[in-house]
């Protein structure tokens, strides 16, 4: 027995010998490729998870009987998993990444299995909750583990596959989700229970893999745990979550939403006085807004991201409502936007390697994401082809491949990589807070501005006093129901919510090109030929060095560049000196 464990023990440690760095931090291409597959698969789960189950809830909802409650299911896990993505990234940098991926990827898969078990709707919504808090380390981790391995001039072009997936995974999630919602039965299980289920045997291969061959060197260093800060930002973040995602429902004046947005405001207000009083401890150090490319990405993250996901969420209720798709055939039919999103991605990174030039990137991306919207805006009706749409989804996809990891891979360049982790989660989590702000708007101006349109549709196709009988919320909810009425209100009612489609894409549109004028700001500081462990490796201080607190805005950069030879200094005096 002692032998069988020796050897499995030696076994682990040539395992783990093979996946580490050489001396000087150094990463072969296949370790990093072994490395990219199993983070690649834990985003996978996240990715599709949500497109999966938003095309399934109201078949779910149905089966555990709380038709009422399915919004609960979407808002617990947002909830949990916004929250989270801040908390890995800290927790991360004073841990090590391996350890709390493994966590997230485990957190996941048993919330996966209790969703496939749940009997009831708030079951269902609690089990979510746990399956939010493994996926809130599973994007955020991944970008900042290639951080830590891959240096910035290559690190976008192992980025783009992670917008590969994404892009993926919102083609396969409808497609899947419709199949399995559609079954009564599999192999004696509900169809829908599958949603879940899939999840499992995907997540374990994951951690197996996950577990093999990331090895990252890390040193713990002394520190203060933020609990208040932590608690503060729950007690910000949940009433404000809750709100843009019910606000609509209860109304945003009533009693329930102020209550929310009081709490979240003292909630706020004690997160920045918790941060501040723990200075470098803190969950997110507030001096990280003294650096301008931090800054700058996570406000531009913020618009960009209300814009986007606002914009996206329609395009596919545009599809069902109006061209009478299935949630399916519309995820099907989005496919050129993904095709965009990935050739973006993957362009983006592939010249950014080259060049090492990367903020075009972003506002040649924010032109065409306007391009697009505007030029749907436009030419969106009842009766548009779905063909004519393929240009400019294409041309959107490109926007949006554009944006994502151009903005992230500015930010960890810029910041100390030691502070990888809570750079790379916080863009990420204001990028989650400005999507749900923008889906939580736009859903309320399509539904605000739906009677009017519909109204007028209706009158210009002399049906006046047809309008009235027809309800709204059952005819949006099911499209059955309008699409068994007359040709002629079929009609008027789709020529209306066409015309709110248009009014939300010129908003969205409107919303993006701020982000243009917020990236016009964001330094081009030289990408370093140094990964975040090399830098810190070849600094002689180790990871877990403490950090120093009187780092002014993108100097941390600097450090890395001095003791990284093949690093370019930027040349003092320019415009693109950050230090200016």
């Amino acid at each position: 027995m002692t032998q069988a464990t020796s050897r499995a023990s030696e076994r682990r440690d040539a395992r783990a010998a093979a996946a580490a760095p050489d001396a000087s931090g150094v990463f072969t291409h296949r370790q990093i490729v072994t490395i990219l597959a199993g983070l690649l698969l834990g985003m996978f789960l996240a990715a599709l998870d949500q497109t999966v189950v938003s095309t399934a809830i109201r078949t779910i909802a149905d089966d555990l009987n709380g038709y009422d409650l399915q919004a609960w299911a979407t808002t617990a896990f947002l909830i949990t998993s916004t929250i989270a993505t801040p908390l890995y990234g800290k927790l991360s940098d004073l841990y090590g990444r391996r350890p709390f991926y493994l966590f997230a990827i485990g957190v996941f898969v048993l919330g996966s299995m209790l969703c496939g078990l749940a009997d009831s709707m708030y079951q269902l919504a609690a089990y979510r909750a746990i399956q939010g808090i493994g996926a809130g380390g599973l994007m955020s981790l991944a970008l900042a583990i290639i951080g830590d391995i891959v240096p910035p001039r290559e690190r976008s072009k192992y980025q783009g596959f992670f917008m590969a997936v994404f892009g993926t995974s919102s083609v396969l999630g409808p497609v899947i989700g419709g199949f399995l919602a559609g079954q009564d039965s599999l192999l004696g299980i509900t169809g829908w229970r599958w949603i879940f289920y899939v999840n499992v045997p995907l997540g374990i291969l994951a951690f197996v893999v996950v577990m093999r061959v990331l090895h990252l060197p890390h040193t713990r260093r002394e520190h203060r745990i933020d609990w208040p800060g932590a608690l503060a930002l729950v007690v910000a973040l949940v009433p404000l979550l809750i709100v843009a995602e019910q606000g609509r429902t209860w109304g945003w004046g009533s009693g329930r939403a102020l209550i929310c947005y009081a709490i979240g405001v003292v909630g706020l207000i004690a997160f920045v006085l918790a941060e501040r009083a723990y200075q470098d401890d803190a969950l997110l150090p507030l001096r990280l807004f003294k650096n301008r490319s931090f800054a700058i990405g996570s406000i531009g993250s913020i618009v960009l991201g209300a814009g986007m996901f606002g914009g996206i969420l329609l395009l596919p209720q545009y599809l069902q409502i109006v061209h009478g798709s299935s949630p399916t055939v519309a995820g099907l039919q989005m496919i050129p936007l993904v095709a965009g999103i990935m050739t973006g991605a993957m362009g983006s990174g592939i010249a950014i390697g080259r060049t090492g030039r990367y903020k075009i990137f972003p506002l040649v991306g924010i032109v065409f994401i306007v391009a697009a919207l505007v030029s749907m805006s436009f030419i969106l009706g009842a009766d548009t082809s779905v063909w004519s749409l393929v240009p400019f989804m294409v041309l959107l996809g490109i926007g949006l491949g554009f944006n994502f990891q151009p903005v992230i891979l500015a930010v960890q360049n810029a910041v100390s990589p030691r502070e990888m982790g809570v750079a790379t989660s916080s863009v990420t989590f204001f990028r989650q807070m400005g999507g749900t702000i923008g889906v939580a708007a736009f859903l309320s101006i399509l539904f605000t501005t739906l009677p009017t349109k519909i109204g007028n549709a209706f009158a210009d196709a002399g049906l006046s006093g047809v309008a009235g009988s027809v309800d709204l919320d059952k005819a949006l909810s099911d499209t059955s129901q309008i699409s068994a009425a007359p040709a002629a209100v079929v009609h008027a009612f789709k020529s209306g919510f066409s015309d709110s489609i248009d009014l939300v894409f010129l908003v969205a549109a409107a919303v993006v090109a701020i982000g243009f004028f917020v990236m016009l700001f964001l330094p081009e500081v030289p990408l370093s030929d140094k990964s975040g462990i090399q830098a810190l490796q070849e600094d002689g201080q180790g990871p877990g060095t403490a950090v120093t607190p009187d780092i002014e805005a993108d100097q941390p950069v600097q450090s890395v560049g001095a003791s990284a030879p093949t690093s370019t200094a930027p040349p003092a005096g320019t415009p693109e000196d950050p230090r200016r």
